[in-house]
């Protein structure tokens, strides 16, 4: 009689048992993306990366080796991601690959976050993708209104209190509003060096002896030095400082054809519209960041 030996261990057992260990680690990262992305939360919103670095992004690049495009968008994923619970909760236990997770907070708010979930649940990254290219298409018309919205509404009130005070209200375009935050963070700055140096001349030391003022008139003193210098330079504002410069982060995809899906955010997270991108671009006076692709690229000046 004849016997036939047969192994141990099923290949096909075999085979699914490597599957499922895949499934599972991959799950284990996604959640530890998940925890990375709240630890990169916290550390940009208490300003760690403020050590001489220009962005989160460029900290992240330098500390951790990552592409500066891909630094940008782990931020972007991160801060995004502080107001979509259900997408973070989601990523936390392995539910969403962060591929996919990424690509739902380019459209994601908390009022559509649900519906994407199941999109995300329901359909691989790649017709995740879809779905947000498709859902972005639409936005774009709600965009362009909105857009045209904050343009006709923005205002600059100036008038003389009763006291003799000259009291300034406005709404402001994001952009334009980034700009004069970034302008009155310069002037503060150049003030407080001015400072340090009239007491070092006074007393030979560096450090400002007076009681610093509340940061409120810190502003109103900033404005009133934005005001001379303009003044003094006949409206030229020259070269923009580095430090100061407004970023704007836009897919080259959206830079070329607003109708192309991709993001389009200030430096902060808050998001400008495609034209009005496309117009800070030909303006050239701030700077921009172009991105080849959902996750690659680098800088180009304004």
């Amino acid at each position: 009689m004849q016997i036939h030996s047969q192994s141990t261990q099923d290949p096909v057992s075999e085979l699914d048992r490597l599957g499922d260990e895949i499934a599972e680690l991959s799950a284990h990262l996604d959640a530890a993306t998940a925890r990375l992305l709240e630890l990169i939360r916290a550390f940009d919103a208490r300003g760690g990366w403020n050590t001489g670095f220009r962005s989160c992004a460029a900290w992240l690049s330098w500390r951790v080796g990552l592409d500066l495009g891909a630094a940008r968008e782990r931020v972007r994923v991160a801060r995004a991601l502080g107001t979509l619970p259900l997408l973070a909760e989601a990523l936390a236990r392995g539910e969403l690959s962060y591929a996919k997770v990424r690509a739902l907070t380019r459209v994601a708010t908390p009022e559509t976050e649900a519906r994407l979930l199941g999109v995300g649940r329901a359909g691989t990254a790649a017709h995740v993708e879809r779905i947000v290219r498709g859902w972005r298409c639409v936005d774009r018309r709600a965009e362009a209104r909105e857009a045209k919205h904050r343009h006709t509404s923005r205002a600059l009130r100036v008038y003389q209190d009763e006291d003799g005070m000259v009291v300034v209200r406005g709404r402001l375009e994001p952009e334009v509003g980034a700009l004069v935050l970034q302008a009155l963070a310069a002037a503060r700055e150049s003030l407080y060096q001015r400072a340090r140096e009239r007491d070092r001349a006074s007393t030979g030391f560096g450090n400002v002896s007076a009681e610093t003022p509340p940061r409120a008139q810190q502003q109103a003193d900033a404005l009133a030095l934005l005001a001379e210098t303009a003044l003094h330079h006949g409206l030229d504002p020259g070269p923009p400082g580095e430090r100061y410069q407004v970023v704007v982060h836009v897919d080259a995809p959206v830079l070329a054809d607003p109708e192309q899906p991709g993001q389009s955010v200030l430096e902060g997270g808050t998001h400008v519209s495609a034209e009005t991108s496309q117009r800070l671009a030909c303006d050239g006076w701030r700077a921009w960041s172009g991105r080849h692709g959902p996750s690659g690229g680098g800088d180009a000046p304004g």
